[in-house]
């Protein structure tokens, strides 16, 4: 183990007090990385020069100084970004530091037990068919990045299927026990023994919580107390960028009725959200637990707004404790419906309260194997080709790009694979010169409306 201490300094006009913090860092962090510290004094930025770790040469260890404030403070260890922040004893999400400043001195020890991209070191439970498929996956919708987790079926490299797909958040505590929070859901475990008993296979997109972002990210609502109001752009990043490239890139099923948001407490808010203002692209849902108290009215205007007919070929799951809270099951109800006033049908709604269901990842687990199966049980998956209009877009040697096929004019976005939308562009049968102010690279153009498979263009 890497052992560190650091003075923060504090100065007031009344007092001079110092905190001496004594860290430990788990045994794999890289050697030559940065440590910084992040909180509420620095407005949250994992990278500041002035809050790094400075070797004193005299001591041994690493200090730094920040200002004296009043009440209590936040705080967080970064490696520089918020994909390389601080973890728990498994590796999962550690919620934030909090702590009361004083006017004298204090000691405060700080151990930080592993590192959230490099988990403890130990080994991990992910099934073999479970890789990352990015650490820092860009969301420019909301300026940062995010790890992906991505569970392709177990005949993926051997069949020519293609799969319906899960998107589910909280992603590092769907498939591996180092990095959850309290404890892995065992998707991949669950899929791979529903698959040998005979299922068709489900791709599986997980997507890491933002950590101290987690509540403002997964809430396009603010809740006065706890934050919130940054859902509608992590929506935006679901249905703009990250399905648009998963289609691109693997052997997807892109019709919305083959594409599901799962998700538990707010996990199950942005789901539900996502669903309603995307229905072109997810149109079954998993709502496990969902803690729609966090936004209750303003969950409920917003779905008085949608058009009555706009959920008419959705499916949603909803499913929670009877003693999570006082609130859950009429919140539950009340959300439920609503939805069924815009167009959700009561074959398509299924609704269920458990006396042994508990607020944990060990509940969730146990109910995920049943939120898929009847989600898609209805569906004809056993095919090889999908259902959705396939015109043939290619380009030339020269770059040109080639339509045939295509029944109607039809507006396309093009994205960067980064996921930064770089253009609008409408095509029909014909031959396209590539915009001439596309910079050398590779994009995804994606259909508006979500019918047309996304295909990949290059600029050379």
């Amino acid at each position: 183990m890497k052992h560190f201490t650091f003075l923060l300094l504090f100065v007031t006009s009344i007092a001079l007090s110092q905190i001496k913090f004594q860290v430990t860092l788990p045994s794999n962090t890289p050697a030559n990385d940065l440590i910084y510290v992040t909180g509420t004094f620095n407005n949250w930025n994992p990278a500041d020069p002035v809050y790094v770790l400075h070797l004193n040469n005299q001591t041994g260890f690493y200090e730094v100084m920040i200002p004296q404030g009043t009440g209590t403070f936040e705080c967080k260890f970064t490696r520089g970004s918020w994909a390389t922040v601080e973890g728990n004893a498994a590796g999962g999400y550690r919620p934030n530091r909090t702590y009361t400043y004083s006017s004298g001195p204090q000691v405060i020890a700080f151990p930080i037990l592993s590192w959230e991209d490099l988990g403890t070191g130990a080994a991990g439970t992910a099934a073999s068919n479970v890789q990352i498929l990015s650490n820092s996956f860009g969301i420019p919708q909301l300026s940062t990045t995010r790890k992906i987790w991505l569970y392709l079926p177990p005949d993926y490299a051997t069949s020519t299927k293609h799969y319906p797909v899960l998107y589910m958040e909280d992603g590092q505590n769907l498939f591996d026990n180092v990095t959850s929070f309290s404890g892995e859901w065992q998707v991949d475990e669950t899929l791979n023994t529903l698959f040998s008993q005979g299922n068709y296979g489900a791709i599986v997109v997980g997507i890491d919580n933002g950590g101290g972002e987690r509540l403002n990210e997964y809430s396009p609502w603010v809740n006065p107390t706890y934050g919130g109001g940054h859902g509608d752009e992590y929506a935006a990043f679901l249905a703009n960028t990250l399905k648009p490239y998963i289609d691109a890139n693997y052997r997807t099923r892109p019709e919305p009725a083959m594409n599901a948001l799962i998700g538990s407490s707010m996990g199950a808010i942005i789901s539900t959200y996502a669903a309603c203002e995307y229905p072109n692209a997810f149109r079954k849902v998993g709502n496990l637990s969902p803690a729609y108290w966090f936004a209750l009215s303003d969950m409920n205007a917003y779905i008085n707004t949608l058009a009555p007919s706009v959920l008419q070929n959705h499916r949603m799951y909803f499913v929670s404790g009877t003693n999570e809270s006082t609130s859950m099951v009429p919140d539950v109800n009340t959300v439920r419906n609503n939805l069924l006033a815009k167009g959700l049908t009561a074959a398509n709604a299924f609704t269920k309260f458990d006396s042994y269901g508990i607020h944990s990842e060990s509940y969730w687990k146990g109910e995920f194997a049943a939120v898929y199966t009847w989600l898609f049980q209805n569906e004809n998956l056993a095919v090889t080709t999908p259902t959705f209009e396939t015109p043939k877009i290619m380009q030339t040697l020269s770059g040109k790009i080639y339509v045939e096929g295509m029944p109607t004019a039809t507006d396309f976005e093009m994205f960067d694979m980064l996921g930064k939308k770089i253009k609008n562009i409408t095509l029909s049968n014909g031959m396209y010169e590539m915009p001439e102010e596309i910079a050398k690279g590779i994009y995804i153009l994606k259909s508006k409306n979500n019918d047309i498979k996304s295909f990949k263009l290059i600029r050379n």
